[in-house]
Parts: structure tokens; sequence; C-alpha cells
């Protein structure tokens, strides 16, 4: 994983998708060709597939897979390696990791200002390193990394670091990003369409010869992000488990960041030959969604990308891993909450197991009525259970997990999430579960399917399991026909004594290693420098797309429920699937008590269904509600076929307007809280971006304060939270809808609803949290039991502005807002002080809050200072390049005029407009202002917004590795306690 901006991939990677590529296939497979006075192109596609999905494979073996969609002009890219952290030598894991960074550092054109020159030196680089790592004495290693920092800098002369990124940025790309996992490496953009030459120009190049530059300020990139995962928990959790499953499987023998001692040792010799071993065209897939010509762009990719040449490929033979025949069982420890997690293992995601395991994953675990749901979730039994199936090539995993309630232990715990698989074995769940879960994928799928990322993740699983297309296109359908006695078969069958269980405790743990600082000589940045590839591929002419804005008259419609009650509607023209929403003015500055109520009501039934018999009932129809709240507003969200809508709606009615007090259940809710607050208090990020950050906005007192206190939260009643529900849908609202039904036809069918028949009261006063001014720079200091050290700055500046919003935007994108500002460049590329790094000024939400300074930095505790000078003087000066402000500004305007706002996205983007004070759309601002901003702008903007401000700091790490007289130069340094910042 690259970056923490933009388009990060998840801890698990958890998607439905099981499907693969196939040329001939008994699933009838329809080969056509395009027409071309030049050159045929056949391809694959299957019958009825909504896709319209195309498969190509060239002549040099690279596969293509091709969804044209033409909501709005831009394409959604995915370019897929089948290579991942299973084929990394043992001996020098994270291969596969470390060569996707490098993947952004260019070519012999990329980037280049004289390879000639840079190669020679390069090539200097190489050999040390492959010294380096042959050396022990540590006094002749320190020698050997001065020179190779020595040479570095001499190469990075001829270099021009993230020209990559700023192509990408110039060209309007979005996402810019990649990943790695255990079996592939893939890299994103999603471009707008009339870019769609220049990017393949820029893909092709960059796969053909990649250049190791760079290599050792990005290698301490990875080390601080292997100190990030040092710090995770998760991490923790994740290892120990594969390890348990697959003792010979490189799943589960080595990770996907590799071990910190491969790291310490590294081979950029090795790096080079895994990118020759495994990044060939028959090893990879192009995969795009969204408004373009096939027949033209085949052409296109087969003309730019026919400079890869095929190789043949090493084998990858998966070790059999033997059964297990009892558990196997793990202690972790660190510092946030108990947990437990029980894992299983099956066959992989070509398999019949795996169409089981999505069914029984899902009969386990909807959300709303399945056994973990209902046994576990509704009837607090635990703090919060889940299940999820994992779906691999060679095998794939089922993992239950929950977390304790106060006193509970985890052995508790476990016996209670294998009693729900018990429950299958005997097949005590409702005949018609099967059904639903059925029902359930394929609105998941219509959802899926909306987007062009989630189409191009279906190709990128499709080509990385090496599935058959049309087998992946009938999964539901093939699923449809299991029954519920082969699913109980099936559990008795796999869901044995034959499983991994850990537990993860709160404590210190035993092992704390981290990775020494390295001395590193900042890297000369080259930004205001362009390769003769970037100029030539910036010049070329493309037609441009002209932007489409909302109008909230004309996009919206309105309809009158009743003379209070307004429904702003848009239409749902591509499925049959429904949202509605009840938004309120009111949150939980109007009341402390809100939260709760809305919490209690997940546990309730009605006078004729009980909250188990109302879940059922819900999921039966496909439909399901959530609640959001905020500290000035909350909506109601119901969704699901619009068949059901009625149906759905009179669900949700009757819970509303006839919830049935529990007692027991609400004394479960108030024990469950108080443990949650006190798991809260053990969360880095609950502590850091959200306790620590409104201590420094408001001081003590501040709406992330404004809860109940304990003794108030244990001595509350059921009749106080359930009028706060019948006072809730008495307030003032208002109806987002979108979906296919008519507006009026809807407003009509709405003002039967007994809610809306009632009188409708003001809304509440609001308690008002004045954002506090600091009269000095302060530093707050949380101590906290990590490895790295976590640093938020926060200066207030003045109220919002819908004027400044342009500069705002330009300005952001510039200085520390991707990964071609020059924050990034500075502090990661140059300096290699942090994987994480930005700092902007932030847009309130609201046209009565303030801006805001907002930068963060997290590094190793021994970097601190560097860290934190580094970042001061960008703070103090704003360096001036041309090059990257002339693309920052092109982005800007390239991403606006291929950006089409639509579905729920129109109605909440008014919503977002109204709350700020204007009723229009603020990108038509942006695009019209932003083109006549020049450079002094934004730099006489950074010298009054930033030069003399008082600042607040907030410091998370050990506070014994923690250097305070540095961290005093910045301000008046306290030390705060949870309690204090919590407010509990």
């Amino acid at each position: 994983m690259r970056s923490p901006f933009s388009g990060k991939k998840p801890f698990l990677k958890v998607f439905f998708t099981i499907g693969c590529l196939i040329w001939l296939s008994a699933f009838h497979l329809i080969s056509c060709k395009t027409m071309s006075s030049v050159k045929d192109y056949s391809y694959t596609t299957i019958p009825e597939d909504s896709l319209h999905t195309r498969i190509y494979r060239l002549e040099n073996g690279l596969t293509v897979y091709m969804s044209p969609y033409h909501n709005e002009p831009r394409i959604y890219t995915s370019i897929a390696v089948r290579a991942g952290s299973k084929n990394d030598p043992a001996e020098t894991t994270g291969l596969a990791h470390y060569l996707e960074h490098m993947l952004f550092k260019g070519t012999d054109s990329i980037g280049s200002l004289d390879y000639e020159r840079e190669h020679i030196e390069l090539q200097k680089i190489i050999a040390l390193y492959e010294e380096y790592r042959s050396t022990e004495d540590p006094d002749t290693r320190a020698e050997i990394y001065r020179q190779i920092d020595s040479t570095s800098n001499i190469a990075a002369q001829y270099a021009v670091p993230n020209e990559y990124d700023k192509l990408l940025n110039s060209i309007g790309a979005r996402g810019t990003n990649a990943y790695t996992w255990v079996e592939q490496t893939v890299y994103l953009n999603d471009i707008p369409a009339n870019q769609l030459d220049k990017w393949l120009s820029i893909e092709s190049e960059r796969f053909r010869n990649p250049v190791m530059r760079l290599f050792h300020t990005e290698l301490e990139t990875v080390y601080e992000e292997k100190n990030m995962t040092m710090d995770s928990d998760s991490r923790k959790i994740w290892e120990a488990l594969y390890s348990g499953l697959f003792t010979r499987h490189t799943y589960g023998t080595q990770t996907t960041i590799g071990e910190a001692e491969h790291l310490k040792n590294p081979s950029i010799q090795n790096v080079i030959d895994y990118y020759r071993k495994w990044y060939v065209p028959n090893n990879m897939a192009i995969c795009l969604a969204g408004d373009f010509d096939p027949d033209e762009t085949i052409r296109m990719i087969d003309e730019k990308f026919s400079v890869l040449k095929p190789r043949e490929l090493p084998v990858f033979n998966p070790p059999i891993e033997e059964e297990l025949s009892q558990p196997v069982a793990s202690h972790v420890y660190g510092p946030e909450s108990e947990e437990l997690v029980i894992g299983f293992r099956f066959d992989g995601a070509d398999s019949r197991d795996a169409d089981y395991l999505t069914l029984l994953d899902k009969i386990l675990h909807n959300q709303t009525a399945g056994l973990i749901d209902l046994n576990l979730n509704q009837e607090q039994q635990v703090l919060e259970a889940g299940s999820m199936a994992i779906l691999m090539k060679d095998y794939s995993t089922h993992i239950l997990s929950a977390k304790p309630r106060e006193g509970q232990s985890l052995d508790d715990v476990r016996n209670l999430l294998l009693e729900q698989l018990e429950l299958v074995k005997k097949g005590e769940f409702p005949d018609w579960l099967p059904d639903a879960v059925i029902n359930d994928l394929k609105i998941e799928e219509l959802k899926t399917w909306e987007s062009n990322r989630g189409r191009t993740e279906g190709f990128v699983d499709a080509f990385i399991w090496d599935m058959d297309w049309a087998r992946y296109e009938n999964r539901i359908e093939r699923m449809s026909a299991i029954t519920k006695e082969e699913i109980m078969a099936f559990a008795r069958e796999h869901y044995k004594e034959n499983y991994v269980v850990v537990y993860k405790h709160h404590g210190k743990d035993k092992e704390s290693p981290k990775i020494a600082k390295p001395p590193i000589t900042p890297l000369s940045v080259n930004r205001d420098s362009t390769s003769l590839f970037a100029k030539e591929l910036l010049a070329r002419k493309n037609t441009a797309i002209e932007p489409e804005f909302l109008d909230f008259d004309k996009d919206i419609s309105r309809e009158s429920i009743t003379s209070d009650i307004s429904l702003y509607s848009v239409p749902n023209r591509e499925n049959d699937l429904f949202s509605l929403y009840y938004v309120f003015d009111i949150g939980t500055n109007h009341s402390r008590r809100l939260d709760m109520a809305l919490d209690y009501l997940t546990y309730l039934g009605t006078s004729t269904a009980t909250p188990a018999a109302f879940n059922r009932a819900l999921y039966r129809i496909g439909a399901s509600f959530s609640v959001y709240t905020a500290d000035d507003h909350l909506y109601i969200k119901l969704s699901g076929l619009q068949e059901n809508f009625t149906a759905s709606i009179q669900l949700l009615e009757s819970l509303l307007s006839d919830a049935r007090p529990n007692d027991e259940a609400l004394e479960k809710l108030k024990q469950g809280l108080l443990k949650e607050r006190s798991d809260d208090k053990l969360s880095k990020r609950k502590i850091l971006f959200e306790a620590m950050s409104s201590y420094a906005k408001y001081g003590p007192q501040s709406p992330f304060t404004n809860v109940l206190t304990n003794t108030e939260l244990q001595q509350i009643s059921s009749d106080e939270l359930l009028s706060e529900i019948s006072n809730l849908i008495r307030y003032e609202h208002r109806v987002l809808y979108y979906g296919p039904q008519e507006p009026k036809s809807l407003a009509k069918e709405l003002q039967g609803l007994r809610h809306m028949q009632k009188e409708l009261i003001p809304v509440p006063a609001e308690t008002p949290f004045e954002e506090i001014a600091p009269e000095e720079n302060l530093v707050y200091v949380v101590d906290y039991d990590m490895t790295q050290a976590e640093i938020l700055m926060l200066s207030q500046d003045n109220r919002y502005s819908p004027e400044q919003i342009p500069l705002i935007t330009l300005f952001n994108e510039y200085y520390g807002g991707g990964m071609s500002s020059v924050v990034f460049q500075e502090l990661r590329e140059a300096k290699a002080l942090a994987y994480s790094v930005f700092s902007i000024y932030r847009i309130p939400k609201n046209k009565d809050e303030h801006h805001y300074i907002f930068s963060y930095i997290g590094t190793q505790a021994d970097k601190l200072p560097e860290a934190l000078s580094g970042l001061g003087e960008l703070m103090e000066k704003l360096p001036e390049s041309p090059e990257l402000f002339a693309s920052a500004k092109a982005g800007i305007q390239e991403k606006i005029r291929t950006e089409r706002v639509k579905r729920e996205k129109i109605l909440f983007t008014r919503e977002e407009a109204c709350k700020l004070g204007i009723d229009y759309d603020i990108r038509k601002n942006i695009y019209d202002h932003v083109g006549n901003i020049t450079f002094d702008d934004i730099s006489q903007f950074h010298k009054e917004r930033f030069n003399s401000k008082k600042r607040i700091m907030m410091v998370l790490g050990r506070m014994e590795n923690l250097d305070m007289e540095t961290l005093g130069r910045y301000g008046t340094v306290k030390t705060l306690t949870l309690d204090e910042i919590f407010g509990y």
C-alpha cells in the first residue's frame, strides 16, 4: 500500500467477487472480432452479461477486460499483476510490496533529466547495497551506508521526483494509488475519458523499464510503514491467525510488508530480478470500466503495450496444508481492547467450498438477520461480533470475531461464536433465510456495478484467481441452487475442531521492535524540472470536455408531503433499488440522550413483532435501515428493492411509532456502552483524531465530550429514551429519496404514514460550543504504547467564506493535499521522514465554523525533531515551483470538467451547500476562478494564514521515547490524561 491519502485498500481484502477469465468454456462464451482495416481483435463475452464485458488476449499475452459504462466521462483503471507476497523469496520477503513503491519512481524516460549519467550512479548504488547486505561489521556497514547516501544525492541531481504523480495529476486523474496483497499487485487510477491516450502512454512506459531511483529514501518510507504495522493490533491478529492456518503456504509463513531483518538488508538487484520475473504481459491484465469505445481502445492498448515482451513464468506450486485435528491457539498483546478471532481454512476461490462459504457467512452475519446478528449482537451477548469470508486463489478462510463485554472471558466469547456454527449444522435457522441471502447478494451486486471501480475490482479478482468469467457471472444463480440441507451438511463436514483461535489481550507486547533511523541527507527535489517525456506528453492536445454543474432546482424534484415536510428526490433509472432518508436538523448538541436513544431503538421490537421478528421481516424483503448522528444533524436511512418499498416503509414506521420498551435490553446496552467507552480510550485513532483534536479546538467542553456522564447513563430509563424517539419524529424534517418511483406518487404514499399526520414541533435549542483561538503556542501530549509518534497541528483562522474556496482549493492541491504536493515531496520523498504526511487549509462543514490549518505526520519517535523542523520550515516559507503549480491548476480544472455528481450524491451536495449558506454548486465557483489565480496569490495566502497563527500541536506516543525538550520549543507543553480529553 503506497499512500494514506487515496484509494487505500482495506486491511483485509473482502470482496464477494468470485469470477475469472476463460477463452473456451462450457458456458457458451461468444467469440467476437472488432472490425478494423488494419487488425482484427478477437474477444470473448457471455450472454446476458449486465456489464457488457469484453475480454481480450493480445499477442504478447496481455489480458484486457472492458466494461463500457457511459454515466460520466471518466474511466476507472486497474492494472493487475499476478504477483504478491506469496511469490516473495523466503530469504527476502517484502519484494512485491517494495516493487509496488518503486513503480511510482519513473523510468529512463519518466522522471529522468539525464539517464545516461544517472544510470552510472544507480549502478554504483546497486553494487553498494549488495556489499552492504553481505557485511556484518557495524562500522563497515555504516561506512557503506554513507557511500549509498552520498551517491544517492549525486544520482538525484538527474531525477525528477514524483513526476509520475505530477503527470497523472496534470491529466485530471483521481485516486492514483496501488496495493499489494498475497497474490496480486494492482495499480489504480480514475482518469478523464479524453485523457485515455495519454494515460496509456504513461502506463506502457511505466511498466516498460522501471528505474530503481531514490531507493534509500523510499526504503526508509517502507520502514515507516513497517513501524506502523508494528503498532497495529489488527496486524498482530492477522499474522497470528494466518501463521496458524498456513504453516506451509506463504500465506502464513511470510508477510506482505516483509520481515524487519529483510528490510534492513535490502537488495536492489533482487527487486529488479523480481520485476523481470513477474512483470511480463502474459502475467498482467488491464481492467477498464467507464466512458470509452472498446474497438478504439483495444487498438490503442495494443499499440502502446506491444512493447512489453512475454516470458515464461515460474510455476508456483501451492504447498498442501495438513488438516488441523485440534484447535491451535495464539495469544497476542497490544494497547487496544481485547478481541477474539477464530479462523477456518477452505479450498480456494474457484472451488465448491467458496460458494458454500459465501452463503454460510451470510447466514451467520448479514448485519440484520443472521445468527450472529440476532443471537449475539441483538441479544447483546457480546460487545461486537461478525463473520467474514476471505477468498484467495489457493485457499480461502472463514473468520469469526467478537469483542467481550465487561467481565466476560475470551473463552466465553469463543464458545458463543462456535455455538452459532452448531446451529447451522443442526439447521436451526429459518427455511427462508438462504433465499433471503441470495436476494441480499443480488442487491450487493447491483450496488457494486453502479461504480466503475466496483466493476474493475470484479475483473481484477477474476484475473488474479484465474477463474472463468462465465463462472463468475453465474455465481449467484449457482448458489441459489444450494439447499438448506446441503448447507447443513457442508457445515457438519468442515466446521469441527479444525480452527485457529487468536486471543488478543490488552497489554504490553513482550517484543516491541523497531527499525532504527539511518542517517539520510535530504535529496534535491528538482521541482522545477521536467523530463522530455513529460514535456512532449503534456504538449499533446486533446478534445476538451465541457463541465456540468448541478442546478438544484432542475436536478432535484421537490414535492410537498405535508405543509411542513418536503420531499426532495432524484430518479434512479439504472436499477430497482431505492434509498430514502429522514433528515433532521437536530443532533447530539441538541440532546445528549439522542445518540443513546437511537442505539436503544435497534434493540427493540413493536407491539406485534419481537426485535428478532422485526429484523427477520426486514431482511426477508431485502430492506435495511440505519441511523447516522452528528453534532447538529442526523438522518434515518431506509434502502432496498423498490418492489418492496411499501412493506419496507411500513416496517420502519411501525418501529419509529410503536417501539416497545425492553428494560433487559436497556441494562445490557448501558453496560455495553460503558465498555465501549473504556475501549475507546485504548484506540489510537479515537484518541488522536477525535478526543485530542476536539480538545484542541474547543477545550475541555466540546461536542465530543457533550455526552451523558457514566452516572447519568446508568440512571436513564426506557421511558426517557422512547420519549426522545417519539419527539424526534415530530421535529421538523425533510425526506430525501433516490429511486425509480415518481415523486408525486411517492409524496402521496408518504402522506399516509402515521408520523406524517402529526403536528410538527420546532427543533430545540442547540448547546453552543465556541471554537477557541489559543493565545500562545501549545503542545498537548498523551502517553500511548506505540513505536511511532503521531502529530496533529491545528491553527484556527477565519470563518467560512465561499469567495475564498477557489484559492483554498488550489493552495491545498499545491501545498499539502496529495502525493505531488510540496509537503509530501519534501518530508516523504526528499527526507524520508514519514510514510503518512499532509497539511491542508481545512474548509468547515458549517458556515458558522472556522477554517483550520490542519497538519499531520506520523514518524518514528527518534525522527521527531527532524519531522517537526521540516514541517515548520514549510509553514514559514512556501517553496515555489512553476511546474508543480501548473500541474495543480490543470489537475483541478480537468477533474471538474469530467466529474459528474450522480445519484444520492446530488441530494447530499445540496444538503452540504445549505449548511454552508449557499444555494449553488460550489464547483462552478472553483472552475470559473481557479484559472485566474497566480502563484503570488497562494504565496500571499500562505504568508498571511500560516506565519502569524498560534498553533496547537497534539502528540501521541510513548512518553519515554519522546524528546520533550524539542517539543518545548514549539510551545507550552501540557501532558493530558485520557479522562481529560474524553470527559468521562
